[in-house]
């Protein structure tokens, strides 16, 4: 059975001032999701689930949907703000999504198979797909799921401050915890974060972070309905909290009724956070076209 490809679009990018999903950054049009389904496809990956808004629905099927009809199997799934919330009433005056979390949970009733999670602008690596699919083939007990570990130097901005979700593995690989750390950033020839109290904290770029890259069973998707609908309960009058996957795969870990193996890669990532990202990301993918990597043209 082929795994299938969960892509997390419904973001709205505040940070970037648009809709970075659709903004284009390769030589002939193509949007870096175009190059993460390249690579998915390569890797064997045999359907395609978008989760994205009602809102920009049909600009997204015509620009990026439509593209895809006859190499996979695509479906969409839409993540609203009354979205798997059961008789939970949105708080007045609330427009920000649910978060990562809840973009999984929206599209449990399209996928019955192993499949991998990844955010819509995000670069990842053929590796990176390579390697998570090899493991969802590969016969294992239900509480098992994986993900892919950046080393923290690799996925910084330039331009600003990120967040990013920092691991700690036992010696088999497996994880420990994962942290967020927000306000991730180069302070001159250091990384540093901001702790809860405002203050700079040293890290050493060496670290393993979490950029999204899941390998999961369907099981997952009851587990995080329950912390989801925990999350409402504690969270139910806030405009901005946000239940996210980390936070989702940690507590789990904690709780002892997961367990996810950390595969390594050396994979430069990229993404779009801030518009001034964009110059770099095409520059990347230029670079990687001159190699080989790409076509120069990616779809015919």
């Amino acid at each position: 059975m082929k795994p299938t490809l969960l892509i997390l679009a419904g973001g709205m990018g505040n940070r970037y001032g648009g809709l970075k999903q659709i903004d284009r950054v390769g030589p002939n049009g193509e949007i870096l999701l175009d190059y993460a389904v390249y690579d998915a496809l390569g890797a064997g990956f045999g359907k395609i689930v978008f989760v994205i808004r009602h809102y920009f629905e049909d600009a997204f099927r015509k620009t990026i949907g439509s593209k895809y009809n006859g190499l996979a199997e695509t479906v969409y799934a839409y993540q609203e703000l009354d979205s798997y919330v059961a008789d939970f009433e949105v708080p007045s005056g609330r427009s920000k999504p649910w978060g990562t979390g809840h973009a999984v949970i929206v599209a449990k009733d399209a996928i019955n198979e192993p499949f991998a999670v990844i955010n819509a602008d995000d670069f990842y690596g053929a590796e990176s797909f390579k390697s998570i699919t090899t493991y969802l083939g590969r016969p294992g007990p239900d509480d098992e799921y994986y993900m892919i570990g950046y080393r923290l130097r690799n996925t910084l901005s330039e331009y600003g401050q990120l967040c990013r979700g920092v691991c700690q593995c036992d010696e088999n690989c497996l994880l420990r915890s994962i942290v967020e750390r927000k306000g991730v950033k180069r302070s001159g020839n250091l990384i540093c974060y901001l702790d809860e109290t405002g203050q700079e904290r040293p890290l050493t770029g060496n670290e393993v972070v979490s950029m999204n890259l899941w390998g999961f069973k369907p099981p997952i998707f009851g587990h995080f309905q329950r912390l989801f609908n925990d999350f409402l309960k504690e969270h139910d009058t806030a405009l901005d909290w946000e239940f996210f996957i980390p936070s989702a795969i940690n507590d789990l870990i904690v709780l002892g009724e997961i367990r996810v193996r950390v595969l390594s890669t050396p994979a430069d990532w990229f993404g779009l956070t801030y518009q001034r990202d964009k110059a770099i990301v095409s520059a990347a993918i230029r670079k990687l076209i001159e190699q080989g990597r790409y076509p120069e043209r990616l779809w015919k």
